[in-house]
């Protein structure tokens, strides 16, 4: 222990116990302090309701994560064929599809697809190229993740992927875009429908699409009029 001079010459020591001097107290500055902590409190509160309300609306799978927008992302590209034979011996339909995926944000994914329908009979023959956005929505079945003792998604899941049910992923989705080429003379004309289907990962970046797609064209099949129909069912790849 130290002292100082003028201890020294008193002969007094230095003693160990100091008492700090507190600055000036006032009830306007505890007011103001109690006015930052509710402030900063009640913005923590309505954090954490936002927070969970999200979490309670998201999809258990993608609960509070944080979906990143990808442009052409990996395992993009895809080519659906159908084919069918009529019952008359030179009848028959062929729909071919590549396209890529160009956006994808979470579950959501934006797709460009070309598409070749053509049929032939013996009474007539057409083929249409059309290119079409097709937006779709993965997984869409876990929005049924409810109630916690039996979700409806896994029961959903259970009946029709059976032991697949894990790795299935089924999508819905819509269709909008143009018949480029097509009989009669209203080509080109516009396109519009929707699809629904499952895409089952076989392998590394390799998956197997089974889709059920509704379309309507603005024409004719037999060159006439307009608005003609067809529900087309493909199989396919996608890398």
């Amino acid at each position: 222990m130290t002292c100082s001079r003028a201890d020294i010459r008193t002969g007094r020591r230095e003693s160990p116990l100091r008492m700090r001097v507190l600055p000036p107290f006032s009830l306007g500055s505890l007011f103001e302090t109690r006015r930052h902590v509710s402030r900063c409190s009640l913005g923590l509160q309505v954090i954490w309701w936002l927070t969970g309300i999200g979490c309670f609306l998201l999809p258990s799978g993608a609960l509070c994560q944080e979906a990143r927008l990808e442009v052409l992302p990996l395992g993009m590209f895809n080519v659906d064929i159908a084919f069918r034979q009529t019952f008359t011996p030179h009848g028959r339909e062929v729909g071919l599809q590549a396209g890529l995926t160009a956006l994808r944000y979470g579950n959501f994914e934006m797709g460009v697809t070309y598409q070749y329908f053509g049929f032939a009979s013996s009474e007539q023959k057409a083929d249409l190229h059309s290119v079409y956005l097709n937006p779709r929505w993965n997984n869409f079945l876990d929005i049924l993740d409810f109630p916690s003792g039996m979700p409806i998604n896994r029961l959903l899941r259970h009946a029709l992927f059976g032991p697949l049910e894990d790795r299935a992923v089924p999508f819905i989705g819509l269709v909008g875009g143009a018949v480029l080429t097509g009989p009669g003379n209203r080509a080109p004309t516009y396109l519009y429908g929707a699809d629904i289907g499952v895409r089952f990962p076989v392998g590394h970046s390799i998956s197997l699409e089974f889709t059920l797609g509704y379309f309507v064209y603005g024409l004719d099949f037999e060159g006439g009029g307009g608005n003609e129909q067809q529900m087309l069912l493909t199989t396919g790849f996608l890398f």
